[in-house]
């Protein structure tokens, strides 16, 4: 039987062990992952993402959280338009891959990859694809905060979802399937 920790953090300051408790916590917001991409005038870029969510469906409109150190930030910011990629269990090593660590002009050549209806990047086989256009921006701590307007919407197959948990990856299927 597993037992509960208890870790009590007073929200008092910015230090680094806060920082690193919250960071802590925040590891056990288990999140879908996604791989978004952008193409334009401002080059190309693709960084893994698990803070995206929906805002509203008229018009449908996504969240996303963009750290402004980021090697994607200039490329997002100066295109305007971005493809958010929602990854399947196989995604794993992809999401890896586009998580950092790999230089920006080498984390395309892995997968093929369709233009979108804006020119962004589309991952064929992503559960689902939302081709999007940067409604507006807005800064808060580290990141930017784009609200991102649907421009279109590719549906794969489910098969499974990859989840970011605990710092690792897991595939989460549909009750009765491997």
């Amino acid at each position: 039987m597993e037992t509960s920790q208890s870790l009590n953090v007073e929200v008092i300051d910015n230090s680094e062990q806060y920082r690193r408790d919250y960071r802590n916590a925040m590891a056990r917001l288990g999140a879908g992952t996604n791989i978004v991409t952008t193409d334009g005038s401002a080059g190309r870029a693709g960084f893994a993402a698990t803070a995206v969510c929906s805002v509203t469906d008229t018009p449908p409109t996504l969240l996303v959280c963009l750290n402004r150190g980021s090697s994607a930030y200039a490329a997002v910011h100066g295109n305007r338009t971005l493809c958010v990629n929602v990854l399947g269990g196989e995604h794993a090593e992809l999401c890896r891959i586009f998580g950092g660590g790999t230089p920006v002009d080498q984390r395309f050549d892995t997968v093929a990859w369709a233009a979108s209806e804006t020119g962004c990047p589309r991952l064929p086989d992503a559960l689902v694809s939302f081709d999007c256009r940067i409604s507006s921006m807005t800064a808060c701590g580290t990141h930017d905060i784009a609200l991102c307007e649907v421009q279109a919407i590719t549906i794969g197959e489910a098969k499974s979802a990859l989840i970011y948990f605990e710092r690792r990856y897991h595939a989460i299927c549909r009750e009765g399937e491997l």
